[in-house]
């Protein structure tokens, strides 16, 4: 197949390039590079620095034989070179990472709000009008967040809730209440996706997924170069790898609050996994389909215990602190998602029990020498200090 990739640059573009390359399909990759700059901009580099994407490219061909192209473009701010990409490459699936993907970003002023909206629901609407004109059959694998639910006191479906009032009933999309103008961004993007489908009869597989871990994957370890970035610094790192991140330089494990926030975590060879099985069973023409992206959930306290027990095999004395939580979220709650649509389809899920200790911490002590420490503590918060907290 001819499979477009955008947001290939990032952290789970690459890998999802490669990947597909080596499975014998044209890949096409689409990046603005702007993670980059972003991460010059707060002053956050990966662990390890990273190659860049044409030298990745380069890199890949020379190992493999295989050939991934490169188009470097705006998808927000360049709508001709969206259509031309399309028109030209004429992709039969379109893998959607090209979005800014951090809620503390989102939430650092107006101006970073502006940005991760602009950049992300225009870019998506683009690639939708572009998809219309150019490939109106082909398959749209968006790449969206369980984020986008919030923690209600229900059990979560995948996308769609059945409802009935007043004697009348209705399948309708399940209910936002996301947690930031990152998580709102994508909330539009379903909006718009979910009405293009139903207009244009555009076909997408819309995956929620839950929050990604891992550094590893069969393709980036072909050549130390081919790796991809670990950020583990509180705007762009993920809660796992900052405690990580923490066991192994000797601070403690900050848990934000009391640690009673529940939330779905995978492995990124799952979620690889996961976008094969969406690429290999496309929605039909004009479904709108949802499916929940995660393999098992923890609450940010049972995750940061878990390093601590692996660190412990390693011979580190990791400990726990509880800090002021910077974000406004429920600090306990009732979280029940479902996850059938994915493992009905084949999914084979890895645990994280059995990654923790050889393929994260591991790895992460490996660079122990260039893990910068002052990054490590939130400095965005969700709101001012004189302003009470919201009531639900």
């Amino acid at each position: 197949m001819r499979i477009l990739v955008l947001g290939g640059d990032g952290y789970l573009g690459w890998p999802t390039a490669m990947y597909f390359s080596q499975l014998g399909h044209e890949i096409l990759v689409v990046d603005n590079l702007a993670k980059r700059q972003w991460e010059a901009e707060i002053d956050s580099i990966p662990l390890q620095a990273l190659p860049t994407l044409r030298h990745r490219v380069r890199l890949w061909e020379e190992v493999t034989g295989k050939e991934i192209g490169v188009a470097v473009g705006d998808i927000a701010e360049n709508h001709r070179f969206v259509y031309d990409t399309f028109g030209d490459f004429e992709p039969e699936a379109v893998i959607h990472y090209a979005e800014q993907p951090s809620a503390p970003y989102s939430m650092a002023g107006r101006d970073h709000a502006v940005y991760t909206q602009r950049n992300n629901v225009i870019g998506n609407l683009n690639v939708l009008h572009a998809m219309q004109k150019h490939v109106p059959d082909a398959h749209l694998v968006k790449l969206g967040t369980m984020g986008e639910y919030g923690t209600p006191n229900i059990d979560i479906e995948e996308g769609w809730l059945d409802v009935e009032l007043n004697g009348r009933k209705d399948r309708l999309p399940f209910p936002k209440l996301p947690g930031s103008f990152y998580h709102l961004s994508k909330v539009h993007d379903s909006h718009n996706i979910h009405f293009a489908c139903r207009v244009w009869g555009t076909r997408c597989t819309d995956l929620n997924q839950g929050v990604v871990y891992g550094i590893t994957t069969d393709e980036t370890e072909l050549h130390p170069d081919l790796h991809t970035s670990f950020h583990y610094d509180a705007v762009f790192g993920t809660v796992l790898n900052r405690y990580c991140v923490q066991a192994v330089v000797g601070e403690p494990l900050t848990v934000y609050g009391a640690g009673g926030q529940r939330r779905g975590f995978l492995n990124i060879r799952d979620t690889l996994q996961c976008v094969r099985l969406a690429v290999e069973n496309p929605a039909d023409k004009g479904e709108f389909r949802v499916f929940n992206q995660f393999t098992e959930v923890f609450s940010v306290l049972e995750l940061a215990e878990m390093v601590v027990a692996a660190a412990k095999h390693l011979g580190m004395d990791a400990q726990i602190a509880h800090i002021d939580n910077p974000r406004v979220e429920a600090e306990e709650h009732y979280y029940n998602p479902r996850n059938d649509a994915l493992l009905a389809l084949g999914l084979t899920p890895r645990l994280l029990s059995e990654e923790l200790v050889e393929d994260i911490l591991s790895r992460v002590a490996r660079h122990a020498d260039s893990i910068d420490r002052a990054t490590l503590l939130p400095t965005v918060r969700w709101r001012h200090a004189d302003v009470p907290a919201p009531t639900r």
